[in-house]
């Protein structure tokens, strides 16, 4: 007798609403284990094809560390189409003057480039500082696991 895998329905899914406080972690673990949550393989009624993630917010993201010689050795690149139009800006300069935006195009890169993935992507929420406007959610204290030291 062979079993079927059963698919969740959208009535089934409920969202929760996670904290993440990014002081002190590193930026790739912090970043692959939040996607995972955004996505929803954290949870035994995963569906690939729908939205079955949770909503994640992210505190202290000026706070973020690297691993090696990141700070100056990363770059982030970004082309406006025009010539001459590329910016070129290390991790150095991402981290003190645009800590929001280093967090989620992080986050963002590790879930599908789909439509689907745009969608998970809409539940992140990202600030550089401990003061977030979703209180009224009452969020969970999401604990990460801790990586190498």
């Amino acid at each position: 007798m062979q079993r079927q895998t059963t698919l969740a329905k959208k009535a089934d899914i409920q969202h929760k609403w996670y904290i993440v406080d990014a002081a002190g972690q590193t930026l790739g673990r912090l970043a692959s284990e939040v996607a995972v949550v955004l996505t929803g393989k954290n949870k035994p009624i995963y569906t690939p094809t729908l939205d079955c993630g949770d909503y994640v917010i992210v505190i202290n993201a000026s706070k973020v560390v690297f691993s090696g010689n990141k700070l100056e050795g990363k770059f982030y690149y970004n082309n406006s189409g025009n010539y001459h139009g590329m910016r070129k800006r290390s991790a150095k300069v991402m981290v003190e003057n645009y800590p929001v935006e280093l967090v989620e195009r992080t986050i963002k890169g590790m879930i599908p480039h789909t439509r689907l993935g745009r969608q998970m992507a809409k539940k992140l929420f990202v600030y550089a500082d401990d003061k977030h406007l979703q209180q009224a959610q009452q969020p969970e204290v999401l604990v990460l696991k801790e990586g190498k030291k």
